[in-house]
């Protein structure tokens, strides 16, 4: 059954001084709220690894931010811009990155109406010759609602991953309320970051510095990846009262067999950096039950989880995953996700998840309430009052589920 969820319940007084416009100096010096059994303590975050279980599995996401904002314009002097969020013609991602001279994606166009039918050069207010002799045009494929599909064209020779960083902007949050800097460059990407796809970063990832890493290691603590390309729906605010009528957007994900084999066995239970991190983990048990029963793994719908009650443990639901792949040859589960992550949600494989603090009234806030059984309260109402900085460049928290 679908829970009857109202979003004005996940309001909080977050006053634009304590959103975080920049990252602090060093990664790993932000403040670090540690929650246990209803109880906060403080700490920063280079003290992470002291609270981890030494043996224990800790998942990272490991997709990088692409300069994914175009800016374009017409002949009229109308701007437009143009945010990538997922490849059409190639389809696969790295496919998509590598063509060198067209290629299709969805895409949030932003001042559509403004937009007919014609063909958009780039904007380059410099005249920069580089960006110049690249000739990148922009060409309406379709139409859908918020979306649309683009097709790009360029000259040259290069392939489009090279396009984008040579034209494109990062994308940082819209709350942030700036254009994006030098800084932007390096800081929202983490230090691990490899497979190229996300319109957002995976920002519970941004803390980790080689040091932390290091230690991590040192207390025998094994870091695995997943990969989930973070979309734009990321950005999307639940805008009716009932989170029932709030639709998630797909984002694909990626996770290796070796891996699957290695959640299956783990008895420390498995620490998720992040919420893509949580929801990629989390959709694997209802990919294998849709193996188990379909004989073929389908996409994690948005409200799946809630729909029935589910008799396969998490090692059966896991195993059946392995053993398709097996079957199939394939050494990954490539695969898509919808989930959403409420109060009512029955967490089957993360223990504790490395946060960020979260928008009012946000998918994300719902998540951290089903993790510690609606005591988000608790732990939001602590950083408000001791100075935490909040959401992507803000300070961080590491969260114990609530039996």
């Amino acid at each position: 059954m679908i829970p009857e969820i109202h979003i004005e319940d996940y309001n909080y007084a977050l006053e634009d001084s304590r959103i975080a416009k920049y990252p602090l100096p060093e990664r790993d010096s932000s403040k670090l709220l540690h929650y246990k059994d209803g109880k906060v303590h403080e700490y920063v975050f280079r003290e992470l690894p002291s609270l981890l279980p030494a043996g224990s599995m800790m998942v990272f996401n490991d997709t990088k931010v692409v300069p994914a904002r175009l800016h374009f314009k017409r002949d009229t002097g109308a701007h437009i811009e143009i945010f990538c969020l997922e490849p059409v013609e190639p389809a696969e991602y790295a496919t998509a990155f590598a063509a060198s001279a067209q290629t299709t994606w969805t895409c949030v166009v932003g001042n559509a109406k403004k937009w007919k039918d014609d063909v958009l050069s780039l904007y380059n207010p410099q005249d920069d010759p580089e960006i110049s002799a690249l000739n990148l045009k922009a060409m309406p494929a379709g139409r859908d609602g918020r979306t649309g599909k683009v097709t790009f064209t360029w000259d040259g020779g290069i392939p489009f991953s090279r396009v984008l960083e040579i034209c494109g902007t990062i994308p940082i949050p819209p709350y942030l309320n700036r254009e994006s800097e030098s800084i932007d460059i390096e800081r929202y990407q983490t230090l691990y970051a490899k497979w190229r796809g996300s319109v957002a970063a995976p920002t519970a990832g941004l803390h980790f510095t080689q040091r932390v890493l290091e230690e991590i290691r040192d207390k025998g603590i094994s870091e695995e990846n997943v990969c989930l390309h973070v979309g734009a729906g990321t950005f999307l605010p639940v805008k009716g009262s009932l989170v029932s009528e709030h639709p998630m957007h797909r984002e694909p994900f990626l996770v290796k067999k070796a891996l699957l084999e290695k959640l299956r066995d783990c008895e420390e239970g498995v620490t998720a950096v992040g919420t893509t991190s949580v929801r990629t983990l989390e959709s694997l048990y209802y990919a294998g039950v849709s193996i188990i029963e379909k004989g073929e793994p389908e996409d994690v719908g948005q409200w799946v989880p809630y729909t029935r009650e589910y008799a396969y443990t998490t090692r059966e639901a896991l195993d059946a995953i392995v053993k398709y792949l097996e079957k199939t040859g394939k050494d990954e589960l490539s695969l898509g996700t919808r989930i959403i992550i409420v109060p009512g949600f029955k967490f089957r494989i993360v223990k504790r998840m490395v946060t960020n603090f979260h928008q009012p009234e946000s998918t994300l806030i719902l998540l951290v309430s089903a993790f510690v059984k609606g005591d988000w309260r608790t732990i939001y109402d602590y950083a408000l009052s001791h100075g935490f900085r909040f959401l992507s460049y803000g300070d961080s928290s590491l969260l114990e589920r609530a039996e």
